[in-house]
């Protein structure tokens, strides 16, 4: 059975209460790859894995959150400025589409709107030279990401709570 595919605030309701979440970074070229802790509080930089064909990358980001003992994935969903969707986006729900024929485990989409950006920034203010940037940028961009969604996922459990 192919597994679910849906908005963040969608899935919250089918992940466990504990349990690791894999956060991607789709680009043409590597997919960022990061994970979290068990209790979802930190999001941290796993692994860039290098773009080659479709079944390599989901194996390779497969066996990854294996290791993990991962319950669920989050995708990040590069909307444009004013929210809708462009061929990026498209690119990224075609991915989930065929990435959910190999798993059980839900995919969920978080807005990734300036995450590169972001992380850009941080490496430059933290001195990175262009090329260590280059190599980590990634899996950076998918951390910013899955801390995004763990945090929205932590408030939503507290405004859930009485």
């Amino acid at each position: 059975m192919p597994a679910l595919v849906c908005p963040l605030a969608q899935a919250q309701s089918v992940l466990p209460a504990r349990g690791a979440l894999i956060g991607l970074d789709l680009g043409t070229k590597t997919i960022g790859v990061a994970a979290s802790d068990p209790d979802r509080m930190l999001a941290a930089g796993v692994e860039t894995v290098g773009r080659k064909a479709f079944q390599a990358d989901a194996a390779r980001v497969l066996a990854l959150a294996s290791e993990r003992n991962a319950v669920g994935f989050v995708l990040g969903l590069p909307l444009n400025m004013d929210g809708t969707e462009g061929p990026r986006a498209q690119s990224t729900r075609a991915f989930a589409r065929n990435f959910a024929k190999l798993t059980e485990l839900p995919i969920a989409f978080w807005d990734e709107r300036l995450s590169t950006a972001a992380v850009e920034r941080d490496l430059i203010a933290a001195d990175a030279s262009r090329a260590k940037r280059a190599a980590i940028i990634d899996q950076h961009a998918a951390a910013f990401i899955l801390q995004g969604a763990l945090d929205f996922l932590r408030n939503a459990k507290a405004r859930a709570t009485p």
